[in-house]
């Protein structure tokens, strides 16, 4: 029996599953720009609230606002905002106790009546807490509690029940994005802020690597003096390894350098047999005024000038005076 699918036909519904996504996404994408008539003067009050706040922003929720609700939590600490997120009926039975009164608390609760929240809010407004509270209805027991209300209603959800949170969640999420944003800009939060609370990941290496943590220094460095001969050099290049050897005049000062790309085209130009490798001088043949980087530019930037200018090795200077060397694959090994 032949169970080969036929290619190119779509399967029985598809259609309708794909009508169905487009409705979702043309749903969700409207609660979120629905958000924009909303902010206002209780936004502006939110981001005073927080940015003025002298301990942390605690953030809480349960079911499915609890998830955002931890999202959002996660994005206001890596983004210069010192934020923690505490579950509503773990808060009741002793975590209640890591809030201060010079905390700031964020609910969330879309029907803004959510009982595990309502328990711990006068204990946290008695402490001196202030609270902001992210709903669907401003009128509601947690709306009219709150310092700052944070509209996050939405006309419809994308579900096509109405039941499911789906465009609601989307909207908090967005919602919570936008708070944390404005608080990184009043801030004046920059990347290097941002690489130190991300160490361990990509971002981080690319902010925070700089070209003196991955080039070669020492001994480890190819270098020959202006003097040199160009067999001199190329027993350099082959020693150090780096497909490239700097030329040294006074002082440690780069006058030049010379490659394993110049060792062919010097090949090139001289017929066979009629080079003689000891008595050419280095300084004939070399690169003059080579590309350069600093040792404290970032690596990233390193990358980049190699892409730009189609070269695998760099030498770092520093004042004129050759300070380390690199190539791409030290490059790759940093990641």
């Amino acid at each position: 029996m032949n169970t080969q699918k036929h290619i190119g036909k779509p399967a029985a519904g598809e259609d309708h599953r794909l009508a169905r996504a487009r409705e979702v996404l043309d749903v969700e994408a409207g609660a979120i720009i629905g958000l924009k008539q909303r902010l206002g003067p209780s936004f502006l009050t939110a981001v005073d609230l927080i940015y003025h706040c002298q301990g942390r922003v605690v953030v809480s929720g349960i079911g499915k606002s609890g998830h955002i609700a931890r999202k959002i939590a996660s994005t206001l600490a890596s983004t210069g905002t010192p934020a923690f997120f505490v579950h509503p009926v773990e808060a009741s039975h002793g975590d209640l106790g890591m809030v201060t009164g010079n905390d700031v608390l964020l609910a969330l609760s879309y029907s803004g009546e959510s009982e595990e929240l309502l328990a711990i809010i006068p204990l946290l407004k008695r402490q001196g807490a202030k609270l902001i509270a992210m709903t669907g209805n401003p009128r509601s027991a947690l709306g009219r509690e709150a310092d700052a209300h944070l509209d996050a209603g939405v006309d419809k959800e994308a579900c096509p029940l109405n039941l499911a949170p789906t465009a609601s969640t989307t909207a908090a999420l967005a919602l919570g994005d936008a708070l944390a944003l404005a608080l990184l800009d009043a801030r004046g939060f920059s990347a290097e802020d941002f690489a130190r609370s991300h160490p361990g990941g990509i971002l981080g290496r690319r902010l925070l690597t700089r070209v003196r943590d991955v080039m070669r220094t020492g001994e480890a460095i190819p270098a020959v003096p202006d003097g040199a001969m160009l067999s001199d050099a190329i027993l350099e290049i082959s020693r150090k390894g780096l497909g490239m050897t700097a030329v040294l005049g006074k002082d440690q000062r780069v006058v030049g350098i010379y490659t394993d790309g110049d060792l062919r085209r010097t090949l090139e130009k001289t017929s066979a047999g009629a080079l003689d490798f000891t008595r050419l001088p280095i300084t004939e043949v070399m690169h003059r005024n080579p590309r350069t980087i600093g040792p404290d530019r970032l690596a990233v930037e390193a990358v980049q000038m190699m892409e730009q200018f189609k070269i695998n090795q760099l030498l770092v200077v520093e004042q004129a005076r050759l300070m380390g060397a690199l190539n791409m694959h030290d490059l790759f090994r940093a990641k």
